[in-house]
C-alpha cells in the first residue's frame, strides 16, 4: 500500500523529489503523467510528475486533483505537493491555487510552504527566498524565459494567489525545535492563518520542520523537506522497516545530452562539456527555417561511441530575441517538439543513456519515449537521480537535471562510470 502521495509541477522536479526520498532505500515509483489505469502494486511512495508549472491555473488544478484521486485510491492518507525551490510562478499561480484545491479535498485548515535546499544553495529568512547569498530577485534566477522572480519575498508571492491569510513561521522559532514550531503554527491555525512560510537556512531547520509537520495531511515545499520523511513514518510505525528496496537494472552505455534549460549554471555545463564532445546548437530560428531534420542528419552520423551533445541552451539576450521574434510560447514549443523527435531518434539508434536538462525538455523527451513510470535510482548529484524505464523491451536509463541543479562537471560526472 501506499503510504505517501506526491504531486510535482514537472518533470526534473519530480525525479528530484523521488531521488531525496530514494536514499531511505525505500522503493519509490515515479509515474509520468496522470496514470490511465487503476493503482495497481504501487510503491510505498508513490510520485506523479506532472508538467502543469505555467499550464494555466484552472488546467493545473484539475491535473493535480486528478493525481490526488488517483494516490488516494493506491491507499495515501499524506500528500507532498511539489515545487521549484526557486518558487516559480506567477501572481495567479499555480503554487497557492492548487494548494488550496488539495487542502479542500483533505478537509485540513492548514499547510506549510517550504521551497529550502540548503545543499542546493536555497534558502529561506524571514520570509525570504535566498539563492546563495543573494535574494532571488537578485540572482540569476530571476531570469527565468517563463517565470521570472522579481520577489524574493515568499509571503507577498503567495498572498497574491490564495484566498485566505498567509503567515510566517520565521528561523527564529524553527530555531528553537519541534514544540516551538507546533505551538507556532497552532496559534497561526487559531488565527484563521491557512498558509504557513516556514523558514530554513540549514538541513536541520528542515528535519526540524518535517518532524514538527509530518501529521499533517498535506505538506508544500521544495524536495528537500521531503527527504526526512520515510525515515520519521517508519519511526512511527506508518511505514514498515521491510517496505520494499530500490532495484537496478543494467543497461547499455550509449549516451547522448540533450539541453534545453537556458538557466545560468546550464549555460556553464554545456560550454564545459562542449570542447571535448561532439556537439549542436539548436535554435528557434533555424528550427523555424531548416526543421529539425539538419539535426537528425548530424545526430545519425555521430560515432556512437562518444557522447553527442544537443542543446538549444543560449544567453538571456538570445532568448528574449526569440522570444519577441516568435512569442514565448511558441518559441518554446519549437525546442521541446525538436527535443522530443531528436530523443525518439536516439533511441532508435541504440542509445540507452539520456542526459536531458531542463524541466520542459525533461517532460518533452519523456513524453516522447512513452515513459508512463520509472523506477528512481542512486543520485548524481544531490537532487538528480537517475531513473529507469524499458520501452520495446529494452531497458534504458535518464537523468532528468532541473536548469540549475548541478556543478560545472555535471554532464561528465553523469556519464563516468
Amino acid at each position: 500500500m501506499t503510504i505517501l502521495g506526491c504531486i510535482a509541477d514537472d518533470f526534473t522536479g519530480a525525479s528530484d523529489l523521488a531521488g531525496l526520498l530514494a536514499r531511505s532505500g525505500v522503493q519509490v515509483s515515479l509515474r509520468l503523467g496522470i496514470p490511465e489505469t487503476p493503482p495497481k502494486n504501487t510503491a510505498p511512495i508513490e510520485v506523479i510528475a506532472l508538467k502543469c508549472r505555467t499550464s494555466p491555473v484552472d488546467d493545473a488544478i484539475q491535473d493535480c486533483m486528478a493525481a490526488f484521486h488517483w494516490l488516494k485510491q493506491a491507499g495515501a492518507e499524506r500528500f507532498y505537493w511539489k515545487y521549484c525551490s526557486t518558487f516559480d510562478s506567477t501572481n495567479q499561480g499555480n503554487i497557492g491555487p492548487v494548494a488550496e484545491a488539495l487542502m479542500a479535498a483533505l478537509k485540513t485548515t492548514q499547510t506549510i510552504y517550504c521551497p529550502a535546499f540548503p545543499e542546493n544553495g536555497r534558502s529561506i529568512f524571514m520570509g525570504n527566498l535566498f539563492v546563495g547569498e543573494d535574494l532571488l530577485h537578485e540572482s540569476p534566477m530571476k531570469d527565468h524565459p517563463l517565470t521570472p522572480m522579481r520577489d524574493s519575498n515568499l509571503m507577498r508571492l503567495l498572498e497574491a494567489q490564495v484566498t485566505t491569510s498567509v503567515g510566517l513561521a520565521n528561523r527564529l522559532t524553527v530555531a528553537k525545535g519541534v514544540e516551538a514550531l507546533q505551538e507556532q503554527l497552532h496559534a497561526l491555525e487559531k488565527e484563521g492563518v491557512a498558509h504557513v512560510i516556514v523558514d530554513a537556512v540549514a538541513d536541520q531547520d528542515l528535519n526540524i520542520i518535517a518532524e514538527a509537520c509530518r501529521d499533517m495531511p498535506l505538506i508544500t515545499g521544495g524536495s528537500a523537506l521531503a527527504m526526512p520523511l520515510p525515515d520519521l513514518y517508519k519511526a512511527d510505525g506508518i511505514l514498515a522497516e521491510d517496505a520494499p528496496q530500490m532495484v537496478i537494472p543494467e543497461t547499455d552505455d550509449a549516451a547522448i545530452v540533450l539541453s534545453g534549460s537556458c538557466s545560468a549554471m546550464t549555460r556553464q555545463q554545456v560550454a564545459a562539456f562542449k570542447p571535448d564532445h561532439p556537439s549542436y546548437q539548436l535554435s528557434p530560428q533555424d528550427l523555424i527555417n531548416d526543421g529539425v531534420d539538419q539535426a537528425i542528419a548530424w545526430l545519425k552520423s555521430q560515432d556512437m561511441t562518444t557522447t553527442p551533445m544537443i542543446y538549444a541552451t543560449a544567453e538571456p539576450k538570445d532568448v528574449q530575441e526569440a522570444q519577441d521574434q516568435f512569442g514565448t510560447a511558441q518559441a518554446g514549443a519549437m525546442v521541446e517538439n525538436a527535443m522530443a523527435q531528436l530523443a525518439k531518434t536516439a533511441f532508435d539508434l541504440g542509445y540507452r543513456r539520456f542526459v536531458v536538462a531542463g524541466g520542459e525538455t525533461s517532460g518533452a523527451v519523456a513524453q516522447a519515449l512513452g515513459i508512463t513510470s520509472v523506477t528512481i535510482g542512486p543520485e548524481i548529484t544531490p537532487g538528480v537521480p537517475w531513473v529507469y524505464a524499458e520501452k520495446q523491451g529494452q531497458p534504458f536509463q535518464l537523468a532528468l537535471k532541473s536548469g540549475n541543479f548541478g556543478q560545472d562537471d555535471f554532464f561528465t560526472d553523469a556519464l563516468t562510470p
